[in-house]
């Protein structure tokens, strides 16, 4: 990577005007400024705006000792970042929890209390609507931002511009020494000076024709200036002659390569993208980029990606439209999908259990037959290497999702990627850990299936969605996500998704306290279940209405369902699920005020904990057994059944909690 080159003017006034007093302080309504102070470097692409904000941030990291979190708010090939998105990064930066499906207010809320008290600097690079720098914008003014953008910020109070214009002459030219070295440039200082001035002092431009000159040690610095001079006025501006100059200089295959790199997701490209998106091999392709980044038409990103420089995807797009016909460009992008859905099943192999039970890490036993047939290029080292590559790609794999899902022409492979995706994420950090990007893959997988009329898929992604809705608060949002997954359950004929769209709609209605709606959804659920001879259901669902009917004080009704549901898990030779529903039997009776019963029933339950073998059950109900001794005036039996707890799980009161069999 090169250095950083002049801009030192540009660079003094950035900082003496974080210290400067704000507008509002010198107009007297505020004593201090309510929120972080924002500096805006405005440029053109290709202008150095993000490089020279970085070596601002640089020169003051020392004055932020929290850090520096940054977040790109437009893709290199011109797409807008989700606002939504965009906090999530900065909040998984500081390392707090995003809540899956939260909107954009609640997550600017979260990052603005994360942010209070801290002395940071956020980069906000390549913004194009103050709208959404707005909802990034800390509370405290001790906090520093700095955003990027090409036009002004209307609507921000208080932003400090620096606009940019080209690099001075001495600077551009240092700029190019740095990739031809002294010796070219020192031969003839007058052809570089005159080189820079064809440039524009742009630094993009600079970049490409140093490239140019770097790959070809025998051309002079002088020629490159001519042609550049000589090239029609129509062909555009500085960096589209010097763009055109490399570009022509390229053989027809890496041409070719060059122009479908628009078609990567979020502008990363590594090995595999540019070899499928170009139909040849990944050493091949891993040349061509190599190539590529020495030119300046890449930059070098990690872990074997490369990025797109934005100032060049409308140049790129602008070749694949004239050059490429359409047909090519969506078998192009069909081929890459398929190579990353290959990768993703690779990917998500690592992370599974062997036969054994193990992990499959590389080398492992069982791991050469998870990837049986798979070509060795596509293979992982081990699960680190591919949980590394997973994390790297993350967010090329997500913008990928999305545009196969918009395109609507490849919707059969759009939903192996995202099932690939979702799958090889939930093995990797386990479906908590996955909730924000599973939410948003559930989000397509539904467009696709409304648009394609796929009730099943469609009854699935609005379950899976109402469940995310549900475990972060949002009840009434899964209850009518819930019910809609119940009417696309009918209408695919589906009896599973059916059944569990009932059961759900009830616990969305005991989680609210309606304990009517929720009981008579509970027993359409368990009707249903009935019908199917689904066993297992049967005994859940009637654990399920014994506890509605406790919350409502319906003992007698609440007995009924669990002696129902004990009956069940006795069929089920499911002695665990037996012993806890006598256990709220047991809890219930003592409700009712019938504690000998009670007693009789735990006791009952203390036996069938012992032969389950589950000792935190029998401590539980050791516990339950000696409370309702003390109420029967037995407190030494009392003494002797906590004595027994305790050997069983120690002195953790927490141990000791019984969960229901519907929990």
């Amino acid at each position: 990577m090169t250095d950083f080159v002049g801009r030192r003017r540009e660079l003094k006034e950035l900082r003496e005007d974080i210290a400067r007093t704000g507008l509002d302080t010198l107009s007297g309504r505020k004593a201090k400024a309510p929120r972080a102070r924002v500096l805006l470097v405005a440029g053109r692409p290709g202008s150095g705006r993000t490089a020279l904000a970085e070596a601002l941030v640089r020169e003051i990291a020392d004055d932020y000792p929290d850090g520096v979190l940054k977040v790109r708010l437009t893709a290199p090939t011109g797409e807008g970042i989700a606002t939504e998105r965009a906090v999530r990064t900065l909040l998984e930066g500081l390392g707090q929890p995003t809540p899956p499906g939260a909107d954009e207010d609640d997550l600017s809320s979260a990052l603005r209390t994360a942010l209070a008290g801290r002395r940071m600097v956020l980069l906000v690079d390549d913004a194009s609507d103050p709208h959404q720098v707005d909802a990034l914008l800390p509370d405290t003014p001790e906090c520093l931002v700095v955003v990027t953008s090409e036009g002004p910020l209307t609507g921000i109070p208080d932003v400090r511009p620096c606009t940019l214009g080209g690099l001075d002459t001495p600077s551009a030219v240092r700029m190019l020494v740095q990739r031809i070295g002294d010796v070219r440039a020192a031969n003839d200082p007058r052809a570089a000076e005159a080189l820079a001035e064809e440039c524009g002092g742009q630094p993009a431009a600079l970049a490409l024709a140093g490239g140019w000159l770097a790959a070809r040690p025998k051309a002079s610095v002088a020629d490159v200036g001519k042609q550049l001079h000589d090239m029609p006025a129509g062909v555009g501006g500085p960096l589209a002659k010097t763009f055109r100059l490399v570009y022509e200089s390229l053989p027809q295959p890496a041409q070719r390569t060059l122009r479908l790199l628009p078609l990567a997701p979020a502008g990363l490209v590594d090995s595999h993208v540019a070899s499928a998106l170009a139909g040849c091999s990944v050493a091949a392709a891993q040349s061509t980029l190599e190539d590529f980044a020495a030119l300046g038409l890449l930059r070098p990103a990690h872990d074997g990606l490369y990025l797109l420089p934005g100032c060049l995807a409308p140049l790129l797009q602008a070749l694949l439209e004239a050059k490429e016909r359409p047909a090519e460009v969506q078998l192009a992008r069909a081929r890459m999908l398929e190579r990353t859905v290959r990768l993703l099943l690779s990917c998500r192999a690592m992370a599974e259990p062997d036969e054994d039970g193990l992990d499959g890490p590389g080398g492992a036993v069982g791991v050469p037959e998870k990837l049986d047939g798979v070509p060795r290029a596509l293979r992982f080292a081990d699960r680190r290497a591919a949980e590394t590559w997973l994390d790297t790609r993350l967010p090329a794999l997500l913008a990928a999702a999305s545009l196969a899902v918009a395109d609507g022409e490849l919707d059969t492979l759009a939903r192996r990627f995202v099932a690939a995706l979702a799958r090889a994420l939930s093995e990797h950090r386990g479906t908590a850990g996955a909730a924000p990007e599973l939410y948003g893959l559930h989000q397509l997988v539904l467009d696709v299936a409304e648009r394609r009329d796929l009730h099943r898929e469609q009854a699935a992604a609005l379950l899976n969605l109402a469940d995310l809705d549900a475990e972060t608060g949002r009840t009434r949002e899964a209850l009518d996500r819930y019910r809609a997954a119940l009417d696309a359950g009918k209408a695919a004929n589906d009896p599973y998704a059916s059944g569990r769209a009932m059961e759900s709609v009830g616990g969305a209605h005991q989680e609210l306290g309606d304990w009517h709606r929720a009981s008579d959804w509970f027993g359409r659920a368990l009707s249903h279940a009935l019908a199917r001879g689904e066993r297992a259901d049967e005994a859940r669902l009637y654990g399920r209405l014994g506890n509605v009917h406790t919350y409502a004080g319906r003992y007698g009704e609440a007995l009924r369902s669990w002696r129902a549901a004990s009956a069940g898990y006795r069929k089920l030779a499911d002695v665990p699920g037996q012993a806890k529903a006598l256990s709220e039997m047991a809890r219930i009776q003592e409700y009712a005020g019938r504690p000998e019963e009670s007693l009789h029933t735990c006791r009952e339950a203390v036996e069938l904990a012992r032969k389950a073998g589950d000792l935190r059950l029998q401590a539980a109900l050791q516990v339950r057994l000696a409370d309702t001794l003390d109420r029967l005036g037995d407190p030494a039996a009392a003494r002797l059944h906590r004595s027994a707890a305790d050997r069983l799980l120690g002195d953790d009161p927490a141990a000791c909690e019984i969960r229901s069999v519907s929990d």
